[in-house]
C-alpha cells in the first residue's frame, strides 16, 4: 500500500509540473512532441531525416534522452541540429517532467517553433510520464512483432501518432502492416498512422507535411 501511495504522489507531482510546462509552451505557440519506442525502432534516424529536410525552415530544439551515452545527441547535431540538448538519465528507463524543466531555461523559447523530445527506448515506463508535450509519437519498426500494441497498450493508448518505420524491410519477416494497425486500433481508435523508411525515403514527405501543418496550426492558436 505504501509503495502505491508513493508512486501516485510521484506521478501527481510530475503531472502538475508537466501541465505548467505545457502551458508555457502553448503560450509561445510551440509544438512539443514526445517520441517513444522500443530500442532500435528508428527514432533517431527519423529525426535526422527531419532535420536534414525541414530543419532550415524551422527553429527546432531537441532533447535527446538516453540511459548512458550522448550518441543520439551527437548524431542529431551532425544532421544539422543547432539546439540539441543531451539528457543522460544514468540508468533511469524514462524521462520525467523535472528533467525537461531543468533544460527549458537553456532554450530561447521566444525563437522556437518545435520542441522534440526523444525519450529513452522503452515502451513501458515512458507511457506513464507526461513531459508537457502536445502528443506522444510512437514508433514501431517492421523488425518487431505486429502484436506490440497489444503487449504494451498503455503506450499506444496515450499516443496520438503511430509511425510504422523500416517499411523497406517488409517481407523479411512475418510482420503485417494491416495486423499492426488493427491491433493498434483496438487500443486507440484515434491513432493517426504513417508508414516510413528512413533508408529509402518512403513516406517521409507525408510525415514532413503533417509536421509543418501541425506547427502552423499551433502558432495560429496563439
Amino acid at each position: 500500500m505504501e509503495k502505491i501511495i508513493v508512486e501516485k504522489k510521484v506521478l501527481s507531482e510530475n503531472d502538475k509540473l508537466a501541465a505548467e510546462i505545457r502551458t508555457e509552451l502553448t503560450s509561445q505557440g510551440i509544438l512539443a512532441l514526445n517520441f517513444v519506442s522500443s530500442p532500435g525502432s528508428g527514432k533517431t534516424s527519423l529525426l535526422e531525416n527531419t532535420l536534414k529536410s525541414i530543419g532550415d525552415k524551422l527553429k527546432i530544439a531537441l532533447i535527446a534522452g538516453d540511459v548512458q551515452t550522448e550518441n543520439d545527441a551527437n548524431r542529431l547535431i551532425a544532421a544539422g541540429g543547432k539546439n540539441v540538448f543531451p539528457l543522460v538519465t544514468g540508468g533511469s528507463c524514462h524521462l520525467d517532467a523535472k528533467m525537461i524543466d531543468k533544460i527549458l531555461p537553456k532554450i530561447n523559447l521566444d525563437e522556437l517553433d518545435l520542441l522534440i523530445i526523444e525519450n529513452v527506448g522503452n515502451l513501458v515506463c515512458p507511457s506513464s510520464y507526461d513531459l508537457g508535450e502536445d502528443m506522444k509519437v510512437a514508433l514501431i519498426s517492421t523488425t518487431e512483432g505486429h502484436d506490440k500494441p497489444l503487449k504494451y497498450p498503455g503506450m499506444f493508448r496515450r499516443s496520438s501518432i503511430m509511425i510504422i518505420n523500416k517499411i523497406d524491410l517488409l517481407g523479411t519477416s512475418d510482420f503485417s502492416v494491416d495486423e499492426v494497425k488493427k491491433n493498434a486500433r483496438q487500443i486507440n481508435a484515434n491513432l493517426k498512422f504513417f508508414e516510413t523508411s528512413c533508408r529509402t525515403g518512403t513516406g517521409l514527405e507525408m510525415w514532413f507535411h503533417w509536421l509543418l501543418n501541425e506547427i502552423k496550426t499551433k502558432k495560429n492558436r496563439v
